[in-house]
């Protein structure tokens, strides 16, 4: 049973062109993963410093697999927290009068 995970990226200070030339490639990877339902949200600082993502999965082994896929991962520390819950204005049901 899939479960939610946050992801905190601590992104090292490392801007280098290597660096800046995969994010679009990351862009199109989470934008991928978005529709697919596997990262529910993602999230970057004002100062660029972390990045934060919700992703549904089976276990932690599972939130790895999908950090791996990223462009970025080798210029990102990740710490993964289990969530109990994960709410959003997207999964939260408006009442209709109809």
């Amino acid at each position: 049973m899939k479960q939610f995970y946050m992801v905190e990226f601590e992104l090292l200070d490392v801007f280098t062109n290597d660096f800046l030339n995969k994010i679009p490639q990351q862009q199109q990877q989470i934008d991928r993963m978005m529709a697919k339902g596997i990262i529910k949200s993602y999230s970057l600082s004002l100062n660029r410093s972390k990045l934060w993502l919700i992703a549904g999965a089976e276990n932690e082994f599972e939130v790895m697999e999908i950090i791996a896929q990223l462009s970025l991962s080798e210029f990102m520390i990740p710490s993964i927290m289990p969530l109990m819950f994960h709410n959003s204005s997207q999964t939260v049901r408006e009442f209709s009068l109809n």
